[in-house]
């Protein structure tokens, strides 16, 4: 047996030595198998730290920089494509923290309410954010987000909600106009049961002079997911998945669908342009529900189905609308071919044991993020799955502030910058392209 190794004991490697390991959380006994392992996880976040502190970064493939890119794209040795995807995983290799100052409409300081996650409208203009609350329960509200020259600039909104409920899914839904509204999936609390809710995004501004518009909400027990419909085939068209269940509902005229199933829906994506909806599912089963059979008594409404080993925590469908990515709670995150229902790729390395936690596709520049349950955020290469960089969080380890990302190449706007923005803890740190081609190491 190997010295370290030693039952009841643990073997400290600075002071070369057994002590004993008592089981549990005694007070009275300083040394607990989960206080080692919060110890070894701090040490090593601290190392990755220092690493990824440093001017000069590995380079995500060995030979690459930006200089060799740009040679071997006049000689005709790269496509376009190939040419920007490349760059783009240079540009990320090199991108470096810096922390934002959150502003408010009177100059005021903001709260300092953790951050429980951040979501990006389409053109990265404004954030909704969720933030946990000192007295228990959450807030929500909008941030409005603006590039200028090379910096960075966030400024909360005038207006917040306040709610005793458990904020688990949302998504920003597109009825008088791109992203005019939000849907939240809220969970109940004690008596009070949870809703799902389509809000105006004007509420959260209090000096807004249009209309409310329009406001719906759909009061369930329990959901765990909420999704929108953007395709117009289905048209002003929400989702939430339930205990058993997936509800259809159109937020204008009310006509609703049940569909039942035999397990907790997690996790939904609408197709953008096939009448599909994909669910992924606490069994480790994802299924589509063609829309287009929504009103009959047809039993054969699953388009397509297939299994991973987990539950599943994120569904992502791809521009080519014949591929979806799917992540579940043992790590894993596949990239499926729904025409085969089988899987072409696996992105390895992702940490998760028992947390809900996202994937986000950046198709424009051919990556792949995703936070871990180790709170290291990690970047791959979408097109071979090669593992790009992986971020240490700025602050300690803790399952319940993992880091929330936003990656884009406009944050801010059309004419925005280039970058990751994450929010862990109160904080906000912006991760932008670095331009300097000498600081990735040939």
């Amino acid at each position: 047996m190997d010295r370290r190794e030693l039952p009841g004991f643990y073997f400290d490697r600075e002071k070369n030595r057994y002590f004993r390991l008592l089981p549990g959380h005694n007070n009275c006994n300083p040394l607990t198998k989960e206080q080692l392992q919060a110890k070894e996880r701090e040490k090593k976040r601290s190392m990755m730290l220092l690493e990824d502190d440093k001017l000069r970064k590995k380079a995500p493939r060995p030979g690459f920089n930006s200089s060799l890119l740009h040679k071997q794209r006049q000689m005709g040795l790269l496509s376009e494509k190939s040419f920007c995807r490349r760059i783009h995983e240079v540009r990320a290799s090199t991108m470096r923290r810096h922390k934002l100052n959150l502003q408010t409409s009177d100059n005021s300081s903001p709260d300092k309410d953790n951050f429980r996650f951040i979501m990006a409208d389409s053109k990265c203009e404004q954030l909704f954010t969720v933030n946990d609350v000192s007295h228990g329960g959450c807030k929500y509200g909008l941030m409005k987000l603006s590039a200028r020259q090379s910096s960075l600039s966030l400024e909360l909104c005038d207006s917040f909600c306040f709610t005793n409920h458990t904020v688990n899914s949302t998504c920003w839904a597109s009825v008088n106009y791109t992203d005019s509204h939000v849907l939240l999936c809220l969970v109940g609390a004690a008596d009070t049961p949870g809703c799902v809710s389509l809000l105006p995004a004007s509420l959260f501004r209090s000096s807004h002079t249009e209309a409310p518009g329009l406001l719906c909400s759909l009061k369930i027990c329990w959901a765990w997911s909420c999704a929108w419909c953007n395709n117009p085939f289905m048209s002003n068209t929400l989702s939430t998945g339930l205990s058993r269940k997936v509800i259809l509902k159109n937020a204008v005229s009310g006509e609703t669908h049940t569909f039942k199933v035999n397990t907790d829906v997690l996790t939904q994506q609408f197709a953008l342009h096939e009448p599909l909806l994909y669910n992924g599912c606490r069994s480790g089963e994802i299924f589509s529900i063609d829309l287009r059979l929504r009103g009959s008594k047809s039993k054969n409404w699953k388009a397509s189905s297939f299994h991973q080993e987990s539950a599943i925590t994120s569904v992502r469908v791809l521009e080519d609308e014949n591929y979806v990515m799917a992540a579940d709670m043992l790590g894993q995150i596949k990239l499926w071919d729904v025409r085969k229902t089988k899987p072409v790729m696996q992105y390895t390395g992702h940490y998760n044991e028992h947390a809900h936690l996202p994937i986000h596709i950046s198709e424009p520049e051919g990556l792949l993020l995703a936070v871990g349950q180790d709170c290291n955020t990690r970047i791959w290469s979408l097109k071979d799955a090669r593992l790009l960089r992986t971020i240490p969080s700025p602050h300690p380890v803790s399952n319940s502030l993992i880091p929330s990302v936003i990656f884009s190449s406009n944050l801010g706007g059309s004419r925005g910058l280039p970058g990751l923005l994450m929010a862990v803890e109160s904080d906000l740190y912006f991760y932008p392209y670095n331009s300097d081609e000498q600081d990735v190491s040939r």
